[in-house]
């Protein structure tokens, strides 16, 4: 028995372009795609260690393998997973969000950063609800306990990532791959978003997961 599960991004959801573009993909050849929710109606008191909890439950028990498909935060919580869980056979990473906070906290600002800080809360736009939600000082504080040169398992890894992403730059992957020689990294003409690519981004997860193969099982 193998699973299949889809890890969306922060401030995104299960019905994102990305999401339902592989759901609809497995779908023909036979293959549930499982996409859990991590806003889980509360985005506003997200971590990552929350989201890291929530996907542990849903993990089949070994022996049973699983791949973890995960995009952008989404990518980064499967990274952790795959670290952690020995039923994580193999990781499909889209735009990593590998170093996140080094990225995100100068883009707001000192300023914007010691009023998040001091009222507790930051509003940011949510791509899933289509507007502007808080979320908790405690996502940054929590994001900031996890050391991803720590994410030193062995398993198969591919990670597709932007030559142009504006939010995570392609560096965080390429710095990534370096010392991992497991990871195998693709770079693309595209942004984060990667919506341009989807066509590629399925070939080279059709290849890497053995879809082929299962499918003709």
């Amino acid at each position: 028995m193998h699973d299949f599960i889809y890890l969306h991004g922060f401030a995104s959801g299960p019905q994102s372009a990305k999401a339902k573009d592989l759901r609809d993909r497995f779908a023909q050849l036979g293959i549930p795609l499982h996409i859990p929710d991590l806003n889980q109606g509360d985005f506003t008191h997200l971590t990552l260690t929350r989201q890291l909890q929530q996907v542990e439950a849903e993990l089949p028990p070994a022996p049973a393998t699983v791949t973890l498909i995960g995009s952008s935060f989404g990518g980064l919580t499967a990274a952790w997973l795959g670290q952690t869980h020995p039923q994580v056979e193999r990781l499909v990473l889209l735009a990593p969000a590998f170093g996140f906070l080094s990225h995100w906290i100068p883009q707001l600002g000192y300023e914007q950063v010691q009023q998040w800080k001091t009222e507790g809360f930051l509003s940011v736009y949510h791509h899933g609800e289509e507007k502007m939600l808080p979320i908790s000082y405690r996502f940054a504080e929590d994001a900031a306990q996890y050391r991803e040169a720590e994410i030193q398992r062995q398993i198969p890894t591919l990670i597709v990532h932007g030559e142009h992403d504006e939010v995570i730059p392609l560096q965080s992957s390429v710095e990534f791959t370096k010392s991992r020689p497991w990871v195998r990294l693709v770079e693309v003409d595209s942004d984060h978003a990667l919506t341009n690519v989807s066509d590629q981004i399925w070939q080279l997860v059709y290849e890497f997961c053995d879809l082929k193969l299962k499918n003709a099982v």
